[in-house]
């Protein structure tokens, strides 16, 4: 996986398609980081969701994964998701797993879990803009989509996850 036209890429674009969201695609420069994407698009940092993958220990033997979603000028609290399932160990995850996962490169993490071991977690604070903006499973394509068309096609779990 390069970042190139991926099956993340279309499976998004149909999907929000299908579901009659209100969104529009934005093509830029390849950029993964957020900070900078977010000024190749023209938008506030805090308009972009920044996707984390985060590993959790349940215990000895279990393992979860989550999808961790904040706003992009936010940091992640780790603890707050570990806390979340009651776990005993937390960290991202590392890159390899966190791209199997995702289905897509680093720095192009959609804001939708497509895979069941995957599961999505929202801040709150996400709902603060009409607009969340993303790379769309590609480094050169961003999408803006409408914050309640986000909720309601990618069906997050609500929780506070940034740090303070």
């Amino acid at each position: 996986m390069n970042g190139e036209p991926n099956g993340a890429y279309e499976r998004l674009i149909a999907d929000m398609d299908a579901g009659g969201a209100r969104y529009r695609v934005i093509e830029h420069a390849p950029e993964g980081r957020t900070e900078l994407v977010s000024a190749l698009r023209g938008h506030d940092v805090a308009q972009a969701a920044k996707c984390l993958i985060v590993m959790v220990k349940v215990g000895k033997k279990q393992t979860r994964h989550v999808l961790a979603v904040v706003p992009g000028d936010a940091r992640l609290d780790l603890q707050a998701v570990k806390a979340l399932h009651d776990g005993t160990y937390v960290s991202f995850a590392g890159k390899e797993k966190a791209e199997e996962l995702a289905g897509s490169v680093s720095g192009t993490v959609l804001p939708f879990s497509y895979d069941p071991r995957l599961e999505l977690v929202a801040d709150p604070s996400l709902m603060d803009h009409p607009e969340l903006y993303f790379n769309a499973g590609r480094l050169d394509r961003s999408v803006a989509l409408a914050t309640d068309d986000y909720v309601r096609l990618a069906a997050p779990r609500m929780a506070n996850i940034t740090a303070t």
